[in-house]
């Protein structure tokens, strides 16, 4: 079954938060005083967002994200998980992970079906990792990554790039690609929580491209059909590799594949916008085809494209935990 909205753009890809919570405090993510957590009473239960989940499959959606705040902090997620994964007709589950509990949960999350991790990682030196998540520990996160490589994981890291603080370590970053099938993901700093002066962190992907191809011969690769927003290079002869998300510069909504369910219900069809869909109604209803009706309607209703630039924004301001990072 395909899931086609009013652009052509064939939706294929589910976002859903489990948890607005997280054991780290990244400046990009929250501002520095924190967010205020949800009531637990408001969180969905993993019923619900199974429900959502199969639901989201049987209309069409064939890979699912777990996302946060950060997702193993949340108790009992490794059953249900398991739950996701045997859907019939999905054929991804991935997360997202910032790595801080890899070293314990790597070997479950495997064999609960988890076929990919995404793990954050915004810099290789302590003190700059310290003071961009404002409490991570380096140590523990680079050795829960060597226990998700063991237990069998294809690594992907994510680095937001922000100028003047991790962005000379772009060729760190690029050369873990040249020996190990790592891929590397640099991401554009985004303005979701509006601090002023946002723009002066921000580097573009083509800068980040133009200095890594400086040291670094570079070859664009095809986009896979439930790839996410990157687009990938290799470095000539490398066993991984690079590539870019870049939501200011050179925005990818024209192939935008996907839809975003927060851990309390809210569903978005687009990061930046201020349009939102509560599930909870629907969940309610004792006639399931509510819920599939609604999940579709959200997808008739994605915008084109959204309009953050580098010069202004018009969402509101918001923090990653809350929506699914």
């Amino acid at each position: 079954m395909r899931l086609i909205d009013s652009f052509g753009r064939k939706i294929n890809y589910l976002r859903l938060s489990v948890t607005d919570r997280c054991n780290l405090r990244c400046s990009y993510c929250m501002p520095h005083e924190g967010i205020h957590k949800r009531p637990h009473a408001e969180v969905l239960n993993y019923e619900e967002l199974f429900t959502i989940a199969r639901a989201s499959v049987e209309i069409g959606i064939e890979k699912i994200r777990i996302t946060g705040g950060e997702p193993l902090v949340r108790r009992d997620i490794i059953p249900f998980l398991s739950r996701l994964a045997a859907i019939p007709g999905l054929k991804q589950l991935v997360l997202t992970t910032n790595g801080v509990l890899l070293d314990e949960m790597a070997v479950p999350l495997r064999d609960a079906g988890v076929q990919r991790l995404n793990i954050s990682l915004d810099s290789f030196r302590p003190e700059i990792f310290s003071r961009i998540t404002r409490r991570g520990d380096l140590a523990r996160v680079l050795t829960g990554i060597k226990a998700a490589e063991a237990a069998g994981f294809p690594i992907k890291l994510n680095a937001v790039v922000m100028r003047g603080i991790n962005d000379d370590e772009l060729l760190d970053f690029a050369a873990l690609t040249l020996e190990r099938p790592v891929k590397v993901r640099f991401i554009e700093y985004m303005p979701t929580i509006k601090e002023p002066g946002w723009q002066k962190l921000v580097v573009p992907g083509e800068e980040i491209i133009s200095r890594v191809s400086a040291r670094y011969p570079l070859s664009q690769l095809a986009q896979g059909e439930l790839s996410g927003p990157a687009r990938e290079f290799s470095i000539d002869g490398a066993k991984g590799t690079v590539g870019i998300i870049t939501p200011l510069s050179s925005h990818f909504c024209g192939e935008c594949n996907r839809i975003r369910v927060t851990s309390a219900g809210m569903a978005r069809s687009c990061l930046f916008s201020d349009s939102e869909t509560d599930l909870k109604p629907y969940l309610a209803d004792s006639d399931p085809t509510r819920l599939t009706e609604a999940l579709r309607s959200i997808v008739g209703a994605k915008p084109g494209s959204h309009r953050l630039s580098l010069d202004e924004s018009d969402h509101s301001a918001f923090t990653m935990a809350a929506i699914g990072g």
